[in-house]
């Protein structure tokens, strides 16, 4: 049981070794953490790592550390759902894998504000009905490559609100030169 929770933790509950790395290069600079800092429930969901927590990269212990208290505070759905999130890692193709760490690395790339957008959509897509979000996901297979990335550069250049409220404003403006036409 350990052992899983320091895979959890250790990929940061996410994607793998590319979140520790990124955790890593942003607090090179910073210092490391002392095992016997940690604390109880810290070192006990950490433990698989005692024998070589001295030699991680400062970065890498205070990435750990930080999931460790994500661990703890989390409910018990909670830890579940970041179990099956990690099956799902390590049974993924590497190329998938791959892929996936390139789009995390371009999104901390992004402005803080482009990645609040992209988070703000991903919340409005997420609570969506499932048959809705089923709908769309199928629509979105459907496309072509080319469809795909049409979309995204219409999406790239949408009013930053967001698509449904620019089609809002457009029907409203429409619909008021319709009415000043009569």
């Amino acid at each position: 049981m350990r052992t899983w929770l320091a895979i959890v933790v250790g990929t940061t509950l996410l994607a793998g070794h590319s979140l520790a790395r990124a955790d890593d290069e942003r607090d090179d600079d910073s210092d490391g953490v002392a095992w016997q800092q940690l604390t109880p429930a810290q070192r006990d969901v950490l433990e698989p790592l005692r024998d070589q927590w001295d030699a991680l990269p400062p970065g890498r212990q205070q990435a750990l550390t930080r999931g460790a208290e994500r661990w703890e505070s989390m409910s018990p759905e909670q830890r579940e759902r970041a179990r099956q999130r990690v099956d799902r890692w390590k049974n993924l193709p590497p190329e998938e894998r791959e892929r996936m760490k390139q789009r995390y690395e371009r999104f901390k790339s992004l402005p803080p504000d482009e990645q609040e957008r992209l988070r703000e959509d991903f919340k409005r897509y997420r609570d969506l009905p499932p048959d809705k979000r089923q709908e769309l996901r199928e629509r979105w297979h459907e496309m072509s490559p080319e469809e795909r990335d049409r979309k995204r550069e219409r999406w790239d250049q949408a009013d930053p609100d967001g698509p449904d409220k620019q089609d809002k404003r457009q029907d409203k403006k429409r619909k008021h030169d319709d009415d000043s036409d009569d």
